[in-house]
């Protein structure tokens, strides 16, 4: 048997203006992540939805599930989404997760980057169910990508690259996602799958 956890589990603040953002680099050992990664991987029902982004329609480049508490449903660009009840596995996972960051959530979106051509584009989570100042802490699994931040307002501001790693966790809360937005950019060279799990606090 191996631990489930690397040592240390606690989030490293990281230093950003106009919001929070912290970074626990390796919160799942590598072995575990690997395994969580591949049962997911194999057992989400994966779907690819259309979206509307500046009046146009087309389908996410990625593919997505929802799930969460009964009354959890969401909208972003124009989709709708219904939550699939809580599994053991994102149960357990939500724990965890609850348990590092002190925050409760009663949902998660799950993301299913296919390869270094599935990216999503510049936004914020900033929906009115999530509130003003919403917490949302992302568990990435499988291979690492590039998580970019840019102020929104002041462009004297620094965009930040971060390196989301296997069993990683970013937290991300305050004014963040009122002041900055987020993108996962497509890659130039060959990327295998990759697994992002945002856990998220649905506010009715």
């Amino acid at each position: 048997m191996y631990d489930l956890f690397s040592a240390p589990t606690t989030l490293e603040q990281l230093t950003i203006v106009d919001g929070e953002l912290a970074f626990a680099h390796q919160f799942y050992a590598a072995e575990y992540a690997t395994d969580l990664f591949h049962e997911l991987l194999n057992t989400t029902p994966w779907r690819q939805d259309p979206i509307t982004v500046w009046g146009k329609t087309h389908l996410q480049p990625r593919l997505t599930a929802w799930y969460g508490d009964k009354q959890s449903s969401y909208e972003y660009s124009g989709l709708a989404l219904d939550p699939y009840p809580w599994t053991p596995t994102l149960l357990a996972i939500k724990h965890a997760i609850e348990e590092l960051t002190q925050h409760s959530y009663n949902s998660v979106l799950l993301n299913l980057y296919r390869d270094q051509h599935d990216s999503v584009g510049w936004h914020s989570d900033d929906e009115p169910e999530l509130g003003s100042s919403p917490t949302i802490a992302s568990l990435s699994l499988g291979e690492t990508r590039r998580f970019k931040l840019r102020h929104k307002t002041n462009p004297m501001q620094k965009p930040l690259t971060i390196a989301l790693s296997n069993g990683s966790v970013l937290l991300m809360s305050g004014e963040l996602q009122s002041k900055w937005e987020h993108a996962v950019p497509k890659e130039s060279r060959l990327h295998t799958p990759r697994i992002n799990l945002t856990f998220r606090t649905i506010l009715r």
